[in-house]
């Protein structure tokens, strides 16, 4: 079984940074790929950026491409998302995922990612 806790979100002013982490319980190290995904009020969920566990490639989304930066930490099992020049449309309650297979942020990534976790409420002012 695979567990993640979101830590880090909070209110900040437009241009400010944030950064989420991501606590991954996975027991029997079958995680391929971690994302992080967002929704906004009355708007459907989103992929913002995702990273392979063992190569650390990562998959950004044009919103955010430039904007955010995705890493890990396999000693710690913690995924991170850097979050700078913050927008008002950058809130949203954002979400840790874990896919067995692969890394997508399109309009099917519901397929792959298998595990949430609780969500991490960001603000942007």
């Amino acid at each position: 079984d695979v567990q993640l806790v979101e830590s880090g979100g909070g209110s900040v002013q437009a241009g400010g940074s944030l950064t989420l982490s991501c606590a991954i319980f996975d027991s029997t190290r079958s995680t391929n790929c971690m994302g992080w995904f967002r929704q906004a009020p009355g708007k459907e969920r989103e992929g913002a950026a995702s990273i392979y566990r063992g190569s650390g490639k990562r998959v950004y989304a044009d919103s955010v491409n430039g904007r955010f930066t995705i890493s890990r930490d396999i000693g710690n099992n913690t995924v991170y998302l850097r979050m700078d020049i913050l927008r008002p449309e950058d809130t949203a309650m954002y979400y840790c995922a874990a896919s067995l297979s692969g890394c997508p942020l399109g309009s099917d990534f519901e397929r792959y990612y298998a595990y949430w976790g609780q969500g991490t409420q960001v603000t942007v002012s």
